[in-house]
């Protein structure tokens, strides 16, 4: 069993000595994870950074095994994202929930695509990527069956003035409706349904916040896993920057 693909690079763990167990997402193969022999190398260390876009290539004698895994450099965004804290925040918080919400040889396409989007606009910075990711784990959790309903006012059945989501069902409140709820419902940014909105630091993280309670209830709560640190230190991160006197 052979494949090759363009793959973003999620994760590595020390495998005896010198290997790495790397673990890539591509298009077709999904989350999928090989043995890269000498990958903790001086000559390998750079290609295996979690947010690379690299091209792969697996090998396995059955397709259930382990198999070894080899690739070549497309876009090291690791060592670009790590002259911006925030930066590199994002991408270890994107590749973390990537790695851990995703089933293991699942092809989800269009996560990967829309993963690589969020990559991609890092480049430009982390203003231009969060939204992009906020956006990206709304997607992934309508593609793990999670999918938040952000059409209409859950009471109501109004498409107008939507700025709540009921924690309990996932679906999109009304301002008029939620208002004696509001301490119980959780804030919704109004990029999360119109991506040519503007939006800022604030919204970005009501997003992240949104986002971060689905993924903790359903993709990671019915695993029995936490939410990934990195995804939690990003969170905190952006709180930091947008309610300092909480902080101080």
């Amino acid at each position: 069993m052979e494949w090759a693909a363009p793959a973003i690079v999620l994760a590595t763990r020390p495998h005896g000595e010198g290997a790495l167990v790397v673990t890539v997402m591509t298009e077709e193969h999904g989350r999928h994870a090989g043995l890269a022999k000498g990958g903790a190398s001086r000559a390998q260390a750079a290609l295996w950074q979690p947010g690379n876009l690299i091209e792969a290539r697996w090998v396995g004698r059955l397709s259930e095994q382990l198999g070894s895994i080899s690739g070549e450099m497309v876009h090291a965004a690791a060592a670009h994202a790590m002259e911006d804290p925030l930066a590199l925040s994002v991408l270890t918080a994107a590749c973390a929930v990537a790695e851990g919400a995703l089933p293991e040889r699942e092809a989800h396409a269009s996560c990967f695509h829309g993963l690589v989007r969020v990559i991609a606009a890092l480049a430009r910075g982390a203003d231009h990527a969060l939204p992009l990711l906020a956006q990206w784990e709304t997607a992934l959790l309508a593609e793990l069956g999670y999918g938040l309903d952000l059409s209409s006012c859950a009471a109501t059945g109004a498409t107008e003035e939507l700025v709540w989501v009921s924690p309990r069902s996932g679906r999109a409140v009304s301002r008029a409706a939620g208002e004696p709820y509001a301490d119980r419902l959780l804030a919704l940014p109004e990029f999360l349904r119109n991506d040519t909105k503007p939006s800022d630091a604030k919204e970005w993280l009501a997003g992240l916040r949104l986002t971060g309670f689905f993924l903790s209830r359903d993709a990671f709560g019915l695993q029995h896993r936490p939410l990934p640190p990195a995804r939690v230190m990003l969170q905190d991160r952006l709180t930091t920057m947008t309610e300092p006197s909480e902080n101080a």
